[in-house]
């Protein structure tokens, strides 16, 4: 084969892998800059399962927290989204400090706690409820958000009953919403490294 035709072939293979990456990156941040996306985000990597007996929201040391690795893990899932295009973000938390410390690590501009996006693990009759009170937050924040992603960060239990899907810490979940904030339809988005 003539090695001028071969560094072509390869020179269009390296051009169209990189432009899917770069189509890929820009239909997250246009589809989280649209009124009816959302991205649910499970805490990162906080070992162990629900929290220490007697634990507070009031106390972090009485919770189950972020280890080292779910640190990094999140800081690192925040530099990976602004590469994806999403320069804007309204980002709110669970009230549980591994959610918080989760959300204040993606490093957007700001962060708040919504009720709503607490974990019912250890109630899981509130399940239905929660839900609809997300849903009702996630309707409500699509009409006011602007061009700016709504990024929500909560715990397993949350997303499994909001999507139908089991997620590892730091996973998310790339939502479509109907006008009621129910889903319509999801992709999962494995926590980048």
């Amino acid at each position: 084969m003539n090695p001028l035709i071969h560094i072509q072939k390869l020179t269009l293979c390296a051009m169209w892998l990189l432009a899917s990456v770069w189509a890929q990156a820009g239909d997250l941040a246009q589809k989280l800059q649209s009124a009816d996306h959302v991205l649910l985000m499970r805490h990162t990597l906080a070992p162990g399962v629900g929290d220490p007996d007697n634990y507070t929201l009031a106390d972090c040391k009485t919770q189950r927290n972020l280890s080292a690795e779910g640190r990094q893990q999140a800081t690192t899932i925040g530099q990976w989204l602004r590469k994806q295009g999403i320069g804007q973000a309204e980002v709110y938390s669970s009230p549980w400090c591994r959610c918080k410390d989760t959300a204040a690590l993606l490093k957007f501009t700001d962060w708040r706690v919504e009720p709503s996006l607490a974990s019912f693990f250890d109630d899981m009759r509130q399940a239905p409820a929660s839900t609809r009170a997300l849903q009702g937050f996630i309707a409500e924040k699509t009409k006011t958000k602007g061009h700016k992603a709504l990024i929500l960060v909560t715990h397993h239990v949350n997303i499994f009953e909001f999507a139908g899907e089991n997620i590892a810490s730091g996973d998310m979940v790339l939502a479509k919403v109907n006008a009621q904030g129910q889903m319509v339809s999801y992709q999962l988005i494995p926590r980048p490294h």
